[in-house]
Parts: C-alpha cells; sequence; structure tokens
C-alpha cells in the first residue's frame, strides 16, 4: 500500500507526490475510485465532470476498474464530458491502431457516456483543415471551464500525451511531429516502425497542466528511469512530464518496478534513517563498493562514514566482518556445473519461441550437459514478430523443393495456387491487419522450426520441445486476450504428466509486449491448482530486456567464452529475429545476441569487481518454491 506524502520518508528529492503501490492492479483499482469519487461529488453538486483521457496498455487496468464500477456499483457516466488526449495522424477512426477505436473498445461501448459528450481529435481530416480543428477542441475544453482531471501516461522520452521533448510549457492542442523513439514504442502496434504515423494531433502541456487535478500513471521497470527523471530532476523542455513539478494538485501513481528508481527505493539510506536488516546492508554494501569502485574486502570503515552510511556503521560496528559476510554470501550463490540440478525433470518454460535461448541458453547447455530429463515448452508461437517477406521467402524455399524432388505436377500447381493467394494478400495488406489463418500458421511454423534447430546446438531434439501455443495469444494482433482457465489448464496438464523437479519461468515482468507478464500469470494460476507436495523449485531468469541486480540474485551461473559462444550460436538458430527483429524494444538497436552477450558479461564484470572470482559471463536467476 502507499503511504500519504505526509507520512512519507525519504521524499526529500520528490518535487511530485508520488503514491506506490505494489503492482499495477492496486494502481488501476486506485486512480479509478479516484475518477469515481470525482464524477460522484461533482454530480451531486448538479457538475459536469471534463476527463481528459490518455491511451495506451497502463490505462487499459483503469478502464476495466471503471467499467466494473458502472455496472457493479452504478456510476454514472451522464454528467461526464470525455476529452481524448491524442490521436495518430494520419488514421482511420476505425484503424486497428486508432485511439478512436481504442478507447471505444476499452471504455466507452461499456457506460452510459452520452455520444454527444465524447470528444476525440481527428485523425482523418485534411491537413488543411486541422489548425481549425485543434482551436476549436481547445475553444471546447476552455468552455467547459478547463478539464476537471487528467489522466496521464508517459513514454519513455518523458512525453505526457503527444507533447515530444522540445515542447513548451505553453503549448495548446495541435499537429506534432513524433519523435523517433515514439514511433519503435508504437512499432509493435503497427507490425513495425515504418507503418507508424510521423505524426500526431495532441493536446497540449499548456491544457494538461491548466486542469484542476492531473494523475500520471507508470508500471513496469522499464519505466522506472524516467519517473526518476520526471520527479527528481530539474524542469525541461527535454523531459515534457517534468513540467508537472509546476502543478498545484497533481500525483504520480506507480507499482513499485516503476518507482524503483526513485532515491528512496534505490538507495534509501541517502535520504532517511533505516532500521538496518542484512538485506538492506547487502544492497547499501553493494552500492558503496560500486560507487567507490573497490572491491569488498577493501572497503573501510572510514569509506562507510565518508559516504552517509553512519547508521550502518552503528548497526554493523565490525564493518570488516559486514563486508565479510556479504562477499561469502554472493561467492556462495556462484554455482558451477557440478551444483546444478542433476538427472532431474526439467521443463523451461519459453514465453516466445525464443527467449529460452536469449536469457538462459548458458544453463540450458549446462542443464543438458547434466543429464536433465528437459522439456523446452514454448508457451505461444510468437507468430506475429515475422516479417511477411520470411513467409515469401519460404514458399519460394518450398516451391524450389518440390520441383527439385519430382513431385506430382498436381500437388506443385495446387501449392502454387496456395502461393498466389498468399502473395496477394501479402500485397494488399494494410498495417497492422490480421493475418489469414493459413499464414499465421506459417509464421508459427517458422519460428517453431527456429526454435528446434536452436536447442539442437545445446544437444536436444524435436522430442524436447513442446508447442503450448496459449490461447491468450491466438488473436493475429499484438493486443492479447486475458489469461483464462483455458491457459491455465494447459500449462497445469503439462506439469501433470511431466511431475518436474524444476521449472524455469520468465520472471522480466518488463517486456513492454506484455505476454512475458502474461504468461507468467498462466504459470502461476497453474501453481496455484497443482498439487503443493510435488511443487517444483522456481528458477526465474529474465529476458532481452535487463539482467537481474546483483543483489536480488540468487544464483549466478558462470560461462566460459565457448560457452558464451554457443548460446550466441543457438540464438542464431532464429534467424526471422536476426539482423532486424519486428519488434526489437524502442530503447535498444542491439540485436537480441548481443544484448544476450553484453548483459551476461557485464554482470561477470560487476561480480569481478566486487573482488568475487573472474570469469567471462554470467546468467542470474532469482529462486523459489512459490510464484
Amino acid at each position: 500500500m502507499s503511504q500519504s506524502r505526509s507520512m512519507q520518508k525519504g521524499t526529500q528529492h520528490e518535487r511530485i507526490p508520488v503514491h506506490i503501490f505494489e503492482g499495477p492492479d492496486e494502481v488501476a483499482r486506485k486512480v479509478a475510485r479516484r475518477v469515481s469519487d470525482l464524477i460522484r461529488m461533482r454530480a451531486a453538486a448538479g457538475l459536469q465532470t471534463a476527463l481528459g483521457l490518455p491511451t495506451g496498455s497502463t490505462t487499459i487496468g483503469v478502464y476495466k476498474e471503471l467499467i466494473r464500477l458502472h455496472r457493479k456499483e452504478q456510476l454514472d457516466f451522464s454528467t461526464v464530458v470525455a476529452f481524448n488526449l491524442d490521436e495518430y495522424y494520419p488514421i482511420s477512426p476505425d484503424s486497428l491502431q486508432s485511439y478512436h477505436r481504442f478507447i471505444r473498445e476499452n471504455l466507452f461501448d461499456h457506460i452510459n457516456l452520452p455520444p454527444e459528450q465524447i470528444h476525440i481529435p481527428r485523425g482523418d481530416l485534411p491537413r488543411k483543415a486541422l489548425d481549425a480543428f485543434c482551436m476549436d477542441y481547445e475553444a471546447q475544453i476552455s468552455a467547459h471551464g478547463g478539464l476537471d482531471l487528467v489522466l496521464l501516461g508517459i513514454g519513455r522520452s518523458g512525453h505526457i500525451g503527444f507533447n515530444e521533448p522540445g515542447s513548451r510549457r505553453t503549448t495548446r492542442t495541435r499537429v506534432v511531429i513524433l519523435t523517433e523513439l515514439t514511433r519503435k514504442d508504437a512499432a509493435s502496434s503497427f507490425f513495425g516502425a515504418s507503418s507508424v504515423p510521423r505524426q500526431a494531433v495532441t493536446i497540449g502541456v499548456g491544457t494538461i497542466l491548466d486542469a484542476h487535478e492531473i494523475i500520471l500513471m507508470a508500471t513496469g521497470e522499464h519505466k522506472a528511469g524516467i519517473i526518476r527523471r520526471s520527479v527528481e530532476g530539474p524542469i525541461s523542455e527535454e523531459v515534457v512530464a517534468s513540467f508537472l513539478q509546476e502543478h498545484p494538485r497533481v500525483a504520480i501513481y506507480v507499482d513499485r518496478p516503476a518507482a524503483s528508481a526513485l532515491t528512496r527505493e534505490e538507495k534509501p539510506w541517502l535520504v532517511r534513517d533505516l532500521e538496518w536488516n542484512y538485506a538492506m546492508a547487502k544492497r547499501a554494501v553493494l552500492w558503496l563498493s560500486e560507487n567507490l569502485g573497490k572491491a569488498l574486502l577493501r572497503l573501510e570503515a572510514a569509506d562507510f562514514h565518508n559516504n552517509n552510511l553512519h547508521t550502518l556503521v552503528y548497526a554493523y560496528p565490525d564493518t570488516d566482518a559486514l563486508c565479510i559476510r556479504v562477499f561469502d554470501d554472493l561467492r556462495q550463490r556462484i554455482l558451477y556445473t557440478d551444483s546444478l540440478p542433476k538427472n532431474e525433470r526439467v521443463i523451461l518454460f519459453s514465453p516466445h519461441p525464443d527467449d529460452d535461448v536469449i536469457s538462459m541458453g548458458g544453463m540450458l547447455d549446462k542443464l543438458v550437459r547434466n543429464g536433465n530429463d528437459i522439456i523446452v515448452a514454448y508457451m505461444t508461437n510468437g507468430s506475429v514478430a515475422v516479417f511477411d517477406e520470411d513467409v515469401v521467402r519460404y514458399l519460394r524455399f518450398v516451391e524450389m523443393c518440390m520441383q527439385g524432388l519430382a513431385l506430382p505436377e498436381g500437388a506443385i500447381r495446387q501449392f502454387q495456387s496456395h502461393k498466389a493467394r498468399i502473395q496477394r494478400f501479402l500485397q494488399s495488406k494494410k498495417a497492422g491487419e490480421v493475418d489469414l489463418e493459413e499464414v499465421q500458421h506459417l509464421k508459427a511454423s517458422i519460428r517453431y522450426s527456429e526454435a528446434i534447430a536452436g536447442i539442437k546446438v545445446m544437444g536436444l531434439s524435436d522430442e524436447h520441445a513442446r508447442f503450448l501455443d496459449l490461447p491468450f495469444y491466438q488473436t493475429g494482433r499484438i493486443k492479447k486476450k486475458p489469461i483464462t482457465s483455458a491457459d491455465i489448464d494447459i500449462v497445469l496438464n503439462l506439469l501433470h504428466e511431466r511431475r518436474p523437479h524444476h521449472i524455469f519461468v520468465a520472471g522480466d515482468l518488463s517486456d513492454p509486449h506484455g505476454t512475458h507478464r502474461m504468461c507468467y500469470v498462466a504459470v502461476q494460476g497453474a501453481l496455484a491448482r497443482y498439487d503443493r507436495r510435488e511443487a517444483p523449485k522456481i528458477w526465474l531468469y529474465r529476458g532481452a530486456w535487463q539482467e537481474w541486480e546483483i543483489h536480488k540474485a540468487d544464483v549466478f551461473m558462470p560461462m566460459s567464452q565457448a560457452e558464451m559462444a554457443r548460446k550466441i550460436e543457438a540464438i542464431f538458430k532464429h534467424e526471422s529475429q536476426k539482423d532486424r527483429a519486428m519488434f526489437p524494444g524502442a530503447h535498444d538497436d542491439r540485436e537480441f545476441w548481443q544484448r544476450a552477450r553484453d548483459r551476461n558479461t557485464t554482470t561477470a564484470t560487476a561480480i569481478n569487481r566486487l573482488g568475487l572470482p573472474e570469469f567471462y559471463a554470467a546468467e542470474a536467476f532469482v529462486t523459489s518454491h512459490t510464484l
């Protein structure tokens, strides 16, 4: 639970009130309750409520909760006037990526908001008509006395609405040019950055700051850095969200991962007195070692005193003993091949068909060598991440093979008919359009064949691969269905069949596309129904986006240069994701194999700098018996 600002300690660096909650669901409930209370309060006074409403994945939970409040607690939206914050330009209102469509599907179609009280920026007007439209949009907001409450998300560049870096404080509703970072962030929805519109219509920073109340929401570790800059950094046009520091009634609602870079969360000893326990002391000692560039066993008592750690010295007067304890703690977490599972049953749950080798290819390699009975369970088929050109290339390959194998002319003609129809569809396909079912099947087959090739590098074969193809993913779109009992049952059936001693699960909940989080929920649901007497040991690995921090990891698994090379070879087998991937993530231009290499070598270097054994690379894991 969050604390009220007056009760919080250690917030002196924060220039905006920040409320921290344990997870995104609690953030959604709290924000929706605040919206509900405001609507009810103003309606009781005979007043309308003018809301500024955003789009994006963070807001979906809020809208679901508002719909629930409408249906279960009779929340009346008839007194609401809604103003959406932005829209792509140019775009049709019925486009899959249109914010018109998003807000209808996720909110307006499910509540009693009168259509005449809905206002959404137009993305389908002629360019010459946009300036007049923007002026009228601004006038309509002013006619309602400004916005009573604006809900905001935040982009990784710090934009609010589509007010990109460089936007001035005084800006109003207008047409903007989207930055490369924003367009890359949106690439997954448009099936490629090249299809993302280059412009958008957005209400201005000044329009937002004129609102009576503002709530900004953020969830996930990938938002942690920009939240810190917005809250603790100076006001700057380069981080537009920092302008919120000037508003008298603004609050930021975040889950704990999104708050993790705030000083009070990342380095609390710098901003408040602590009741030290060993876990926090370990974090502080590791920070001190890294900050000073000194190995753990070279730290001196003066280093603690000179770096605002007096209270830690008071709690642990023998700093040498504390450093030795931390050193030994980490040393025991380094597990070489002989200390890893042997001759046991293992399930590796891989959300996409390449997360296994990207994230824990080194561990998989050693588990195979240790004689374990392994199943790699690919939870989704990853088909949406395959380029159309790859389908055409493989169709051409099959056609050439059919001719080279002297197959019957009838079979060749039938195949060529299918190929021609698929090519016609792909040539006329619009950005983000759902593929034909057979195209989805072909793309899934490409990913599956690559997955098998990848694990063969580690000494496994196709009999060790299980393609679960969970139903939540089967939409043909980036937007997925919720996790249901159908997904959980598939995972549970595999657990019952295999009775594993160990399972490996993606714990990278900041995956920007959400699939890792949803797969985690499916495994979590299955384990909740699984026989607790046979509960497997759970190993959480992280994906392509980041590695476990040193103070959080329970296991460090060293890798030699040759082992790293084998891991990279396995990643290379995923040719559809090589050179350029459909959804590489907006913040990192490196290929997946480069990210894996750099992440693993960086972890090893960090361990070495602490004075621990030196090795070429390392993978990190968190272990437990519950999710």
